[in-house]
């Protein structure tokens, strides 16, 4: 069985139609194991708000994703004590500290973060860091 971290990126393509949405889907048949910091909850939440602003979803069906998301069997870990290391990635690697506390749980757990971020994915692949992340397209 493989673990993973999974970003919000990639969470919430296991609810709607978007690009990688096939692949992010496999994680979740594939018997992994699926870590994630509670920051995954609000991110997806502002996701799901955006989407509801822009008209792609109800408020109704943004909810019951949110609720369907909280029943998930995943591995939650809280923030904080991660907060240090992702400030430290962010610092160093030039990136937002929401993504960086996905990178440093991933380091922490000696699992791979995978992201449908391109651009944090892309901008990471020349450092070190790159080791710990994978991109969502290359999930077995």
């Amino acid at each position: 069985m493989s673990r993973f971290v999974v970003d919000a990126s990639v969470a919430v393509k296991w609810f709607l139609p978007e690009i990688h949405d096939v692949p992010a889907r496999r994680l979740l048949g594939g018997g992994h194991t699926l870590i994630v910091p509670d920051l995954l909850f609000p991110e997806v939440g502002n996701i799901l708000w955006k989407r509801v602003r822009a008209g792609d979803i109800t408020e109704p069906q943004a909810d019951t994703i949110l609720q369907t998301l909280g029943g998930m069997p995943l591995i939650v870990h809280p923030s904080w004590p991660l907060v240090t290391v992702a400030l430290t990635i962010g610092c160093q690697a030039g990136r937002t500290i929401y993504d960086s506390l996905y990178l440093a749980l991933a380091i922490q757990e000696s699992a791979p973060m995978v992201t449908a971020d391109e651009r944090f994915f892309n901008a990471l692949q020349t450092s070190p860091l790159a080791s710990s992340m994978q991109w969502v397209e290359d999930i077995p």
